[in-house]
């Protein structure tokens, strides 16, 4: 449990980006509990969540979750509508790595597609930071990055590779970005893109990310030309590090709005 006391302590050290949540989070239960949707995913979803649920219930945590299981290889859509239906009922979930399973037929839709679409999950905001006392290649790294969701080439709207690309949502993720550097203090966003080679789609994504950066004097903008698996080789073994689901469990709890001061059991 060691482990689990200097994630819960390195999480309060993360306060800048865990703090500053502008979505309201859904109600409590009677008695203060909630219900969380927990998807455990492919490969090594499940190994990560096993600790977070561990971590929860050592911590006495108020939190109870719903499990829904989400099969990649199924061609029918019934298990990811229940896990949609699930989250909306619950308002937050915690997700594993779900599989694409490039074996079936063009029609078969990701699941992890199906979940950004059907609940308009347009922001993945990601937050790239060092931690204390883990060392690294590139020391004091501190960058938020920010993805749009819902359209591009991974939005299962093909047809010949047709990438979609649309000024209002452009406009959206840009300003979502500007807005949370200024409520973060930070200096700089960044816009990463391909407009060297998709001239039309990712040429109007960068010209509307400096629109909207005009609106934002106070906050240098610049741009950047530039995969993972769901490790199936070590699942199960108990070799992955939970750190990134544990902390993403952190940022669940500050949503929740739930004090993160916990009796973490001694080792």
């Amino acid at each position: 449990m060691a482990a689990s006391r200097a994630v819960l302590s390195l999480s309060k050290a993360l306060n800048p980006i865990l703090r500053g949540n502008t979505t309201k989070p859904p109600p409590a239960r009677y008695g203060g509990r909630h219900t969380v949707t927990l998807i455990p995913g492919d490969g090594i979803g499940p190994d990560l969540l096993n600790h977070v649920r561990e971590l929860f219930r050592f911590s006495c945590v108020p939190v109870d979750f719903e499990v829904v299981n989400v099969n990649s290889s199924l061609t029918n859509e019934d298990d990811i509508n229940a896990a949609i239906t699930a989250i909306r009922r619950n308002g937050v979930a915690l997700k594993g790595n779900i599989e694409t399973d490039h074996t079936l037929p063009p029609s078969h839709k990701s699941r992890n597609n199906l979940l950004r679409t059907s609940l308009d999950l347009y922001a993945n905001v990601m937050h790239c930071q060092s931690l204390p006392g883990v060392q690294t290649r590139h020391q004091n790294v501190d960058i938020i990055i920010i993805r749009e969701n819902t359209e591009g080439e991974y939005s299962s709207l093909e047809h010949e590779c047709l990438k979609i690309i649309t000024r209002n949502n452009s406009l959206r993720i840009a300003e979502y970005a500007f807005k949370l550097a200024r409520e973060k203090g930070r200096q700089r966003v960044t816009a990463v893109h391909k407009a060297n080679i998709m001239k039309l789609g990712d040429g109007l994504f960068l010209q509307c990310c400096k629109e909207v950066a005009s609106g934002y004097p106070d906050i240098a903008f610049d741009s950047m030309i530039a995969t993972r698996n769901t490790g199936k080789s070590i699942a199960g073994r108990n070799i992955a590090n939970p750190t990134a689901m544990l902390l993403a469990s952190c940022l669940m709890l500050d949503h929740l709005k739930l004090d993160l001061d916990w009796q973490i059991p001694e080792p």
